[in-house]
């Protein structure tokens, strides 16, 4: 991926844990790393179909400015997202914020954070089998498409399919969706949570009757098994409910364990 880069951004601000700090300032210095694609901007000349790295300048003066951190971590976290959610062309951005007047009683050049964040792609499975299940399914999309740190790339078509886990109960409404992200996998986990308490989800018996279920199917290459969440979602491969919507939205995407396509996996369900 091709980089914009802004070296020793000078800018004076009042982050500190210190009351000093914050009553008189310092000196911070930001480098910034944009990921993003100038191939066009270089063919056109064409100011429009790149990145503006002025404005993102006078962004990041305006976030270190206009409130007073404790921590430079706390402050670097506010300018990289603004970043992210004003400039829509980048993908990514790596930020170091240094701080060379930091109240350290030893000879030291500069203490600095570095972090990177960006875009990620995910994949989401729907399910609902109480009430109005479709309503809570389209519910379900409005609600990540109003969410400014959710970008919603493509929503399958709803299936109806048989209950799984040999629960009696009715039919389900299922489907998949494909979304980019700035969330972490545990920060979408704890966003979908909240919106399927919003469509009044209980968990009372497992593999039971829903409202609306919401589970994260795929997170990039991201392969993890927590109290709380695995990634992949651990029997995507054996569900023909989440392997035909998938297949629909993202034949050839990979699981990242079985390395194998969703259309391949769903062919060997037939």
């Amino acid at each position: 991926m091709d980089q914009i880069k802004i070296e020793n951004l000078e800018i004076y601000a009042y982050h500190g844990v210190f009351s000093e700090e914050k009553e008189k300032g310092q000196r911070f210095y930001l480098n910034a790393t944009l990921d993003t694609d100038l191939r066009k901007a270089g063919k056109t000349d064409d100011l429009a179909t790149s990145t503006h790295y002025g404005e993102v300048a006078l962004l990041l003066h305006e976030k270190m400015t206009e409130q007073s951190c404790d921590l430079i971590e706390r402050a670097a976290e506010v300018c990289a997202e603004a970043v992210l959610l004003q400039f829509p062309l980048i993908r990514n951005i790596t930020l170091e914020l240094r701080k060379p007047e930091a109240p350290i009683l030893l000879p030291f050049e500069s203490v600095s954070v570095v972090i990177c964040r960006g875009w990620k792609r995910a994949y989401v499975a729907l399910g609902s089998n109480m009430g109005n299940s479709k309503a809570h399914l389209d519910g379900a999309v409005e609600a990540l498409k109003a969410d400014e740190k959710v970008r919603v790339l493509k929503v399958a078509e709803y299936i109806v399919t048989k209950p799984y886990g040999g629960v009696e109960q009715d039919d389900f409404v299922n489907s998949a969706m494909a979304i980019e992200t700035l969330y972490s996998p545990e920060e979408l986990l704890d966003r979908l949570h909240e919106i399927e308490a919003d469509h009044n989800r209980d968990r009372i018996i497992h593999w039971g009757p829903r409202t609306l279920d919401l589970d994260i199917l795929l997170y990039e290459d991201v392969v993890m098994d927590t109290p709380d969440l695995i990634i992949p979602h651990k029997d995507m491969h054996n569900r023909e409910f989440v392997l035909k919507p998938m297949a629909e939205i993202a034949p050839y995407e990979k699981h990242p364990l079985l390395g194998q396509t969703m259309e391949q996996l769903l062919k060997q369900l037939a």
